[in-house]
């Protein structure tokens, strides 16, 4: 029996400009919440203060890649 596999990768949903600016919100929102937690918390998930300063300080649209698709 042979099995074939075609691989068709999808095109990026196209996102209107509600989801947009909905999603540019939540990650200003996340990166808020980012930038107050303290130390020990910080340390639990391996995020150093300098690089939790460093993503809250990031503009809404310098937003990671996986957020892009």
């Amino acid at each position: 029996m042979t099995q074939l596999a075609i691989h068709h990768p999808c095109k990026p949903a196209k996102r209107s400009f509600v989801t947009l600016i909905s999603q540019a919100f939540e990650l200003t929102r996340q990166r808020r919440k980012l930038a107050l937690l303290d130390d020990a918390v910080l340390e639990d998930i391996g995020v150093t203060r300098e690089e939790a300063s460093a993503e809250a300080n990031r503009f809404f649209w310098d937003a990671p890649q996986f957020w892009k698709r």
